[in-house]
Parts: C-alpha cells; sequence; structure tokens
C-alpha cells in the first residue's frame, strides 16, 4: 500500500509540474495575474506531493519491505537503522528521487522568500523550475521507477554497498544535492531574465543570494566526500581526480566564478551576459555530472547500450535543457547592452581575469573527465587520465587565481593607479615572501613547490588583513566596535571564505611537500619507525558487527619511548554480501594525522590472523587543514548572504524598474 501511494504521489506530483511550468509561463506572456498566481500553490503542492513518494520510499527501507525490488537489491534486515534511511538515496532510482525532492524543495523555498519579486519575473523563475522537475519526473517515473515491485517478494535484501556504510554517506549526498541543485535557483532567474528581456542589475541581487547559498552547500558536499575517502579507502588520498569527484567539481568552479560575476553585475552593471551564461553552464554541469554519475557511463561508457529506453532519456532531456538555453541565451544576449567600461587595472579586470583562470581550469577538467570516455564509446581505444595530467594543468591555472584574490578586494571599482595599489600591496607581498622563504626551513625540508605554496596562502591572509585595515582606518565611525559594525555581512563572509582558501592552500601544501608513508610486514611485536615515530603492531582481535564480522587490529604509536596512542585499524566482512571492507585508524591533530591501514595477513596460511600483517602507515602533516579550508569557504558563504541588503529595499527597486508590478500574486 505505501509503495503504491508513492507512486500515486509522484505521478500527481508530474501533472502539478506540467501545471507549475505552463500556465504562470503563459500568464506572464500574456500578462494574465490569475494564471501567473498559480506559480506558488503549484510549485508548494509539487514540492509536497514529491515528499509525500520520498517518505513512502524511506518507509519501505525502514520497514524492509523486500517486495520493492529498490529496497530487495540496496537493504538487508540487518542493517543499521540510519543506513536503512541513508538507503533511499543509495541507489541510482532514490538519488534521482532525492534530487527532485531538492528541485521541489528550492522552489518552495523561492515561493517563501521571492515575495517581491515581481509577478512576471517570478511566474518564470518558478515555471522553469517545475519544467525541469516535470523532466526528473518523466524520468523516474518511465525509466527509473523507485516503486517497482518484486513478484515474488525476496525472502531477504542483497545489502547496501559496503562503501555506503559510513556516518558520512548519510550526510554527504543530501548537501552535495543541495548544491548541484541550488544552481537551477541562478538558472531560472537566468531564463526568466532572458525571456523578460530584462537583464540589469536587478536580477543579478535577486539571484545572487541563491548562488552563494547554493555554492556554499556543494562546498561543503565536496569537503565531506573527500573527507570520506580520505578515512574509508584506507589509500590516506583526499582528492584522486576521479570522475565522480571531478563530476561534482566542475559545477564549483562554474559556481566560484558566477558568484564573484554576479557581484560585478550587480555593482557596476557589467558582465551581463557572461553572467547568464555561467548560471547556464553552472546548472548544466550540474545536470551532466549528476546523470553521468547515476547513469552508468562512468563505470561503462557502453551503459546506454544496456538501458536504451535511460540512455535515450538522459541524451534528449539534456539536449533540451542545454541546448534550448544555450539557444535562447544566443539570441537574446546580443541585444545586452556591455554595461559599464572600466580600466585594464581595476576590480572589475581583476574579476574578469580570475573568471576566466576557473573556466580555463573547469575546461580543462572537463577535457580530461570526458575524453577517455568519448575515446571508449567510439572503440578508439582506453586511455586512462589520472592525477598527473591535472595535477600539470590545473595548479599552474590556479596560482594566477590565487595571487589575483588578493589583489581584487583592494583595487578600487572602474580605476585605480597602478602605483597606488603597489603601495597599498607592499607590505603583504613582504609577508608572503618572507614566510615562504624561512618556513620551509622551520618545517625540515626547503622545497620551491612548498615555498611557493606558502606564498600564496599567506599573500592571501596578509592581503586580506590589509584590505580589512584600510576600510576601518577609511571608517568616520569612532572605536572599533563602530568601525567592525559599519561593514556589511557580505564583506565579512568575502573576508572569512578567502581566509579558508588560505588554509586550504595551506593543507594541499604541506601534506603534498611532507608526507610519509610505508607499507611494511609486522609481526606480532614488530615495530617499525616512521617521521620519528615508533609503530609497534600488537596484535588482531575479531569481534562481531551489527551486520558485519570484524577484524580490528592494535597499533601502539610511540614518540621518544612514550606511549601517544593505540590505533584500531579493521577489515570487515559483511554478513549479506560477503564484500570487505578496510576501515582505516586516524590520531587526527591540528598539525598533522598519523594514518594506519590494516591490509591482508601475510603468512603462508592466509587464515591464521594470529601470524604477519601488512600494514600501510602514513604521516599527514596539516591535512585537516584541507577541509577546514573548505567549511570557513561555506561559512563565510552562509554569513554573506545574511547580509540585509538582499532583504531591504528590493520592493522600491523593483517597482522602479518594472513600473509597479510587483508580485503579491499568489500570495497566501
Amino acid at each position: 500500500m505505501i509503495p503504491e501511494l508513492g507512486h500515486f504521489a509522484l505521478i500527481l506530483a508530474l501533472l502539478t509540474s506540467l501545471v507549475q511550468g505552463t500556465l504562470p509561463m503563459l500568464g506572464a506572456a500574456m500578462r494574465k495575474p490569475r494564471l501567473m498566481a498559480l506559480a506558488r500553490p503549484a510549485a508548494r503542492a509539487q514540492f509536497l506531493l514529491v515528499a509525500l513518494a520520498f517518505g513512502c520510499l524511506a518507509w519501505s527501507f525502514v520497514a524492509n519491505d523486500f517486495s520493492v525490488q529498490n529496497v530487495a537489491t540496496n537493504s538487508n534486515s540487518e542493517l543499521p537503522l540510519h543506513y536503512r534511511v541513508a538507503a533511499t538515496w543509495g541507489s541510482h532510482e532514490g538519488s534521482l528521487l532525492l534530487w527532485t525532492l531538492m528541485l521541489g524543495g528550492w522552489s518552495f523555498a523561492v515561493t517563501l522568500f521571492s515575495r517581491n519579486l515581481p509577478a512576471p519575473m517570478l511566474a518564470r523563475v518558478i515555471s522553469v523550475m517545475g519544467l525541469v522537475s516535470a523532466g526528473f519526473l518523466l524520468f523516474l517515473l518511465f525509466t527509473s521507477n523507485p516503486f517497482e515491485r518484486l513478484v515474488p517478494a525476496a525472502a531477504e535484501g542483497r545489502d547496501l554497498n559496503p562503501l555506503l556504510q559510513d556516518p558520512g554517506m548519510v550526510f554527504h549526498p543530501p548537501l552535495l544535492y543541495m548544491g548541484y541543485v541550488g544552481f537551477s535557483v541562478a538558472f531560472s532567474f537566468a531564463i526568466a531574465a532572458l525571456l523578460g528581456g530584462r537583464l540589469d542589475a536587478t536580477w543579478a541581487r535577486w539571484s545572487r543570494p541563491w548562488t552563494t547559498v547554493a555554492w556554499s552547500f556543494l562546498t561543503v558536499g565536496i569537503a565531506l566526500g573527500s573527507a570520506w575517502a580520505y578515512y574509508t579507502l584506507g589509500w590516506g588520498g583526499w582528492w584522486f581526480w576521479d570522475p565522480v569527484e571531478n563530476a561534482s567539481f566542475m559545477p564549483w568552479l562554474t559556481g566560484t566564478a558566477l558568484i564573484h560575476s554576479l557581484a560585478v553585475t550587480e555593482k557596476r552593471g557589467a558582465f551581463k551576459s557572461w553572467t547568464v551564461l555561467l548560471a547556464i553552464v553552472a546548472f548544466s554541469l550540474s545536470l551532466l555530472g549528476t546523470f553521468l554519475v547515476r547513469s552508468g557511463v562512468l563505470t561503462s561508457v557502453h551503459a546506454f547500450a544496456t538501458d536504451p529506453a535511460r540512455g535515450v532519456f538522459i541524451l534528449i532531456f539534456l539536449a533540451i535543457v542545454i541546448g534550448g538555453s544555450l539557444a535562447l541565451f544566443a539570441y537574446r544576449a546580443g541585444k545586452v547592452g556591455l554595461g559599464g567600461s572600466f580600466d585594464l587595472v581595476s576590480r572589475e579586470s581583476m574579476l574578469l581575469a580570475n573568471n576566466i583562470l576557473l573556466i580555463v581550469a573547469l575546461a580543462s577538467v572537463l577535457l580530461g573527465t570526458l575524453y577517455p570516455l568519448f575515446l571508449d564509446a567510439l572503440n578508439l581505444g582506453k586511455i586512462s587520465v589520472g592525477p598527473p595530467y591535472f595535477d600539470t594543468v590545473f595548479y599552474p591555472l590556479m596560482a594566477p587565481a590565487a595571487f589575483l584574490m588578493g589583489v581584487g578586494p583592494i583595487a578600487r571599482w572602474t580605476r585605480t593607479p597602478l602605483p597606488e595599489l603597489a603601495t597599498r600591496l607592499r607590505w603583504a607581498l613582504g609577508v608572503a615572501a618572507a614566510t615562504a622563504l624561512v618556513a620551509p626551513f622551520l618545517l625540515g625540508r626547503w622545497s620551491l613547490l612548498v615555498a611557493f605554496g606558502l606564498f600564496l596562502a599567506f599573500w592571501i591572509f596578509a592581503s586580506t588583513i590589509v584590505n580589512l585595515r584600510q576600510r576601518l582606518s577609511a571608517s568616520p565611525r569612532h572605536g572599533m566596535l563602530a568601525k567592525l559594525r559599519a561593514n556589511s555581512p557580505s564583506y565579512y563572509g568575502m573576508v572569512l571564505a578567502h581566509m579558508g582558501v588560505g588554509v586550504f592552500v595551506i593543507g594541499v601544501t604541506l601534506v603534498k611537500g611532507y608526507e610519509v608513508e610505508k607499507d611494511v610486514r609486522l609481526d606480532v611485536g614488530e615495530s617499525v619507525a616512521l617521521g620519528g615515530y615508533d609503530f609497534k603492531f600488537v596484535g588482531v582481535t575479531p569481534h562481531p558487527g551489527p551486520n558485519y564480522r570484524a577484524i580490528t587490529g592494535a597499533v601502539e604509536v610511540r614518540k621518544d619511548g612514550r606511549l601517544i596512542e593505540t590505533l584500531a585499524p579493521e577489515k570487515r566482512i559483511y554478513n549479506a554480501s560477503g564484500q570487505a571492507m578496510t576501515i582505516a585508524a586516524i590520531d587526527t591533530g591540528i598539525f598533522g594525522d598519523r594514518y594506519v591501514s590494516l591490509g591482508e595477513p601475510v603468512s603462508a596460511d592466509t587464515s591464521n590472523i594470529d601470524g604477519p600483517w601488512g600494514i600501510r602507515i602514513y604521516l599527514k602533516p596539516f591535512v585537516d587543514w584541507i577541509w577546514i579550508g573548505a567549511f570557513l569557504m561555506a561559512l563565510g558563504g552562509f554569513i554573506a548572504v545574511s547580509d540585509r541588503r538582499y532583504r531591504l529595499a528590493l520592493k522600491t527597486h523593483a517597482a522602479r524598474v518594472f513600473g509597479g508590478a510587483i508580485g503579491n500574486a499568489g500570495a497566501d
């Protein structure tokens, strides 16, 4: 009964999304207030129906309803409750239902927080989101039904992939999808602006906070995925340039460019066409990444051939959304003015250069991700594009982008005299250069790459401090607290996000420059020295888990003979699937991690667990700064959207631009 209710809710949601996507759009074109007024209730109803369907699927997992094929394939009665809930989005069908739920949630949020938008603009925005929802609902109902029945019902489920049975995977996919889907709001605002023929600073102000929130969620999602890979997969890496990782990283790069471009469009009226194009590309890459990951293309480029209906639908949907939006952009972009002019040395030029570097970096990642797939699809051979390519191409592009992060906020809008800019930045340059020269010696070994990375990080820190000091000294208010209050939350959000980038750069630089690892064979009682520490293998102990059997090792860590920590890496065998998992043991510290991973028994009799084992040991200096930096970036984004200027005086400004057609239509 519950699965049938969920399936029926999806059918009703599809019908509602078609109403949401067509009638308000027609109302905006014909200036029919009653049709435009349908936008809000239709979007809210569609979200509630999808939420009901998602709840039905979650209940099917919680209740172990193995008559639902999705549940029988991705769950098991021994699976702990929180993983049964997470299994709701652990499959292809469930993840697409989560995607659709998130899209409905963003549409619902637009109806709540955009009451001051002109009625035609709001109707177009919600209609575009409704059409995208309709595409996903059609895809779910006709090719990826999450409620498909299994007759007869299975006696037991196969189990959730052991890789997904981790607390990080409970939170990582929803947060990642919040970012993916959040770019649909900027996309919808851009399409609505193109349809309405008004690409001025107003639409940039409306869409900027939505874009920033989506980017912040995506940042957290990517960081959680990276941390999960680090402590779960057992190889000690935090980023491998895997196609699945790249699928989320490409929208992030475009979203970063979009946030900065929206700032220029809002404040100076420049980059209007470029900003619209970035909004289209950001969401297009979100669609592309989602479908590549969930269609099986990244596992096998011939997945379409094994499921023709799903593959054809994907291609048609991508062609309509991406091709249609780019065609509309090509038709309308030529009618948009160029905006305000600016000199070569100005804040606009710095932000433009930063945008170009980000998009070129995006193109390099896109090429490295898709090129092997195209070759394989055309039967032209198999090639592997891995870290050597991406490290060689990507980092040289990001280095000047990081340098411009220090220059841009200090440069003036329109024009900045070069001597004035040099005078403002000389202190920051001196601090960064001195730190880069001295710090590697203090860390034990001087390296050019380490020095360069530290120079960029401390350049960002120092230039940000210079910028903050200059703003405070220029404030006419008296008292430090009053001067600090004079700056907006969006400014402090930018400061924190830039500081986060600096922290991230330090983490990447030092872990790449100074990490050490050793694969050893240790018998019980044997020790190995690494990086000033002694690691002693005490032995292993079997013990049962809720749905697995585990062998837990004990590795004592000593420094100068003093016991610091006893690490307990695990090997797990899951009961239902028989799959093995390696769970690393990590002693985390602010200055680095001690990381131990248990391999396999290496005695002649591999069933003898009391003999010698293969053990992998890593020392990862400052690795946690990578994720601290990412979370600081995201926090900066959330702080920025709390700025009151996004909430006040918008109605008056919209009335002036649109002649008083303020969107009270459909208000409850």
